[in-house]
């Protein structure tokens, strides 16, 4: 839901506990949130040494790629929800129940769906029977295609995603959320309202990421200035 138009992206990091700003990255606006992240974090930790054994991060970080990289870096990760998207009237994915030992789901109506093939974009589709779909009382909650087949979609790191998802329940993941909204977000509020980030100044992406850059430079002196104090 990126507007249309010339826009850039500032994919900005901070540290948890002083607040500065340690990684500036800026990218065009039609690119997702989510792809330059695990390439900066591993810069964050080779440049400055950094030990990193926690993130935060918003809704729109939380992808499987992302939640597979975070663990396979034994990071723990804490997102934001979003609410999926979901048609009235028909069942939600969660009640199509997931078998992991056998690799199949099974409908609310007791039919097991089998595996059927894996996209190149690495989801693994999963196909009703027809034969018994279209004698089943609840295929109108189901599904409306014309063949009477359901279909389900599963990426191959969805597992990750599902552990990822549950530390947001925990206290700890609760704490960690909540520094996210106090250092990150209160850092572009300022850049915002103070140091005028909400347009660029120039054009092109080199240019661009040369204001963010001089702008967070003018955020960490206020900042290093207090402490000092």
């Amino acid at each position: 839901s990126k507007p249309k138009g010339f826009f850039y992206l500032d994919h900005r990091t901070v540290d948890s506990r002083c607040n500065i700003v340690t990684d500036v990255h800026v990218t065009a606006g039609n690119v997702h949130d989510a792809v330059p992240y695990l390439e900066r974090l591993d810069r964050q930790k080779e440049r400055f040494n950094f030990d990193v054994e926690h993130v935060g991060l918003d809704a729109g970080y939380f992808t499987s790629a992302l939640c597979k990289g975070l663990e396979d870096r034994d990071i723990y990760a804490v997102m934001g929800y979003r609410r999926p998207t979901h048609k009235a009237g028909y069942f939600y994915k969660r009640e199509y129940i997931y078998d992991e030992l056998n690799d199949q789901y099974t409908c609310p109506a007791g039919q097991i769906i089998l595996y059927k093939t894996t996209s190149r974009e690495g989801y693994r589709h999963y196909q009703s029977n027809p034969k018994i779909c279209a004698n089943c009382p609840l295929i109108d909650r189901c599904t409306r295609n014309a063949n009477k087949v359901k279909t389900i979609t599963r990426h191959v790191w969805e597992d990750s995603k599902e552990r990822v998802n549950q530390n947001r329940l925990t206290d700890k993941g609760k704490v960690i959320y909540a520094r996210r909204k106090e250092t990150v977000e209160r850092s572009f509020a300022d850049a915002k309202q103070l140091h005028g980030y909400r347009y660029a100044q120039f054009r092109g992406r080199s240019k661009v990421q040369m204001q963010c850059l001089m702008v967070a430079t003018a955020q960490n002196m206020k900042k290093i200035a207090l402490m000092a104090a």
